[in-house]
């Protein structure tokens, strides 16, 4: 390249200073020639702020006054970021010096290309993936979001298995990179996700732009994860049943999004009635609230600019049938046991 693309890597954080303190450092010595690091603070009260400011002064810092979440949190910090390529990089995650360059490489050769993430395996056990990402994004015909190297709960090795590169679904919030223009054009995150699902949003809105979601194979991060809500949180219950209702609503066409949302409510029950049976209460009234959230939600146009409606011109990396029945019926417990022809291309 001739020119290089200005590439801003920024950090959101809410008092996560023993993350930035661990993990930090490695984004330091990545090896991008035009480079801008950012912490983007949510109002943090814990000194992470500080301590960034004294031992590293070449970060920038743009401070929120109070905790946005994810969502709001990024759409307020990237409003005052100028760069050609924006990296999303949450604070837990360990990059190795050359990480950028593969991706950015990939989203250059085809202007199409809007978003993209590394591979993402265990900061715990590097020899596996981790569940926010993997090896690249997954969505099957009824809103249930899986990844290749992660399908609900069974996490595989990585033996090179997923070692090419191409177009997914949807890439992870945890490492997202993403150019300026297509962030600006989609109209960044819907904050009414707060956290959760908010980068499987944005993917579907791009794609039903006309443009391309990426896995790149050749760049990988470590990812510690469950840094924000662990999965046994009643809200992170909460959120994704919540959010994967808004997911359908905001991007399938209007009957469609009304015969699979039906659908979903039936099957959220039986989830529902499966937590008050493992004596898991606040799990399932979780559920509930998730439920009367988003039918308020249905009464409430949305200010979200880059909601889009009836719209769909791409659905590679969407799965033709049910991941569910796939995956507890048909015993296809790993990516590579679903034939590629149930991938729409």
């Amino acid at each position: 390249m001739n020119y290089i693309p200005k590439v801003a890597a920024v950090i959101l954080n809410w008092n996560g200073l023993a993350h930035i303190q661990q993990f930090l450092p490695s984004v330091m010595a990545s090896t991008w020639q035009n480079l801008e690091i950012v912490l983007g603070d949510n109002g943090s009260t814990d000194g992470s702020v500080e301590w960034v400011a004294s031992v590293y002064p070449s970060v920038t810092i743009i401070r929120n006054e109070e905790n946005y979440g994810f969502t709001g949190g990024y759409n307020r910090v990237l409003e005052k970021v100028d760069a050609d390529y924006f990296i999303l990089l949450n604070s837990d995650i360990e990059v190795q010096p050359g990480w950028i360059e593969p991706v950015i490489a990939l989203m250059e050769s085809d202007e199409l290309i809007a978003a993209a993430a590394p591979k993402i395996l265990s900061y715990a056990d590097k020899k596996m993936f981790e569940h926010a990402g993997a090896a690249g994004g997954f969505i099957d015909h009824f809103g249930y979001p899986f990844c290749r190297g992660r399908i609900f709960y069974e996490i595989e090795e990585d033996r090179g298995q997923y070692d090419q590169s191409g177009e997914v679904f949807w890439a992870s919030g945890a490492a997202l990179f993403i150019k300026r223009k297509c962030w600006r054009e989609s109209g960044g995150f819907d904050e009414r996700f707060f956290a959760h699902m908010e980068e499987i949003d944005l993917c579907w809105r791009l794609k039903n732009m006309g443009y391309k979601v990426m896995y790149c194979a050749e760049s990988t991060v470590y990812h510690v994860g469950g840094g924000t809500l662990n999965a046994e949180n009643p809200f992170k219950t909460y959120l994704n049943f919540r959010n994967n209702l808004l997911l359908l609503k905001n991007n399938l066409p209007f009957g469609r999004a009304t015969f699979v949302i039906g659908l979903r409510f039936w099957l959220d029950l039986l989830a529902l009635f499966r937590f008050l049976g493992e004596g898991k209460r606040k799990d399932a009234w979780a559920v509930s609230k998730a439920h009367q959230n988003f039918v308020r939600q249905l009464f409430r146009s949305s200010n979200h600019k880059g909601e889009k409606k009836g719209s769909v011109k791409s659905l590679t990396g969407m799965y033709k049938g049910s991941i569910v029945s796939a995956f507890f019926v048909g015993k296809k417990h790993r990516f590579t046991d679903i034939s590629p022809e149930f991938f729409y291309k």
